[in-house]
């Protein structure tokens, strides 16, 4: 009889999955509602959605995961998020259509409510495909680029990977969550800067993308190469 190795336990791997949701669920439904804007030196006004703040630590926990522990386990984690998310649309369409109570804070809160969660299907929408396709590819290029260059170089991994899926990233959520409702040129410009400002976050976090990797593989006792994985976006089993 066939004996199957024992599947590892991690001592940190389930604290970073709840992490990572947690950044997932708040970035994609507090984030993306409102479109921001400052002005830089030499590129002026820049129009930028919200969330763009924090979203990208959900990529720095995807680059930490593929790292660490391999792209399967990273594929667990984007899967949880999307569970997450499918409630949470659940729950706000459940909670908007309640009657509200009589009164007038009532009627204001309802208001309020409809303004900033009314649009959550089409944000969970935009989020299950952009970030599932996107995170998918930053961490099949993570994986990849770790074999090719013998482990060397993360800078380049962590940075590579996320300009790609970002890409992925970028072209699909904005346009799904707010095509229609915002102005086709506002959608656009908050695309292309939310690309380029998600991609600089990766690259101002490598220090401390360095610094995670390193502790948690000295503590997991763990630098997983996926050499002999199946890359199907669709299964769950590690």
């Amino acid at each position: 009889m066939r004996h199957t190795p024992p599947t590892r336990t991690y001592k940190y791997y389930d604290f970073i999955v709840a992490a990572f949701v947690c950044v997932l669920l708040c970035s994609n439904l507090i984030g993306p509602g409102k479109a921001a804007q400052i002005e830089l030196p030499l590129l002026g006004t820049v129009v930028f959605g919200a969330g763009v703040l924090f979203f990208p630590i959900a990529y720095l926990f995807g680059d930490i995961l593929t790292e660490v522990y391999g792209y399967a386990h990273d594929r667990r984690a984007v899967w949880c998020g999307f569970g997450a998310l499918l409630f949470a649309a659940f729950m706000s369409g459940v909670v908007l259509n309640l009657p509200a109570a009589p009164g007038s804070y009532n009627e204001q809160l309802q208001q309020g409510l409809n303004m900033v969660f009314g649009n959550t299907w089409r944000i969970v929408a935009g989020s299950i495909v952009a970030f599932w396709v996107g995170s998918m590819v930053n961490s099949f290029v993570m994986a990849k680029m770790k074999i090719w260059t013998q482990g060397r170089h993360l800078w380049a991994r962590t940075i590579g990977s996320t300009a790609v899926g970002e890409l992925f990233d970028s072209s699909l959520f904005y346009v799904i969550a707010f095509y229609g409702i915002w102005p086709t040129e506002q959608v656009v410009a908050v695309a292309i800067a939310q690309y380029f400002l998600k991609t600089g976050w990766e690259v101002l976090a490598t220090p401390l993308t360095y610094q995670v990797v390193g502790w948690l593989k000295r503590k997991e006792n763990e630098d997983h190469y996926d050499r002999d994985t199946d890359f199907s976006p669709f299964r769950v089993k590690v």
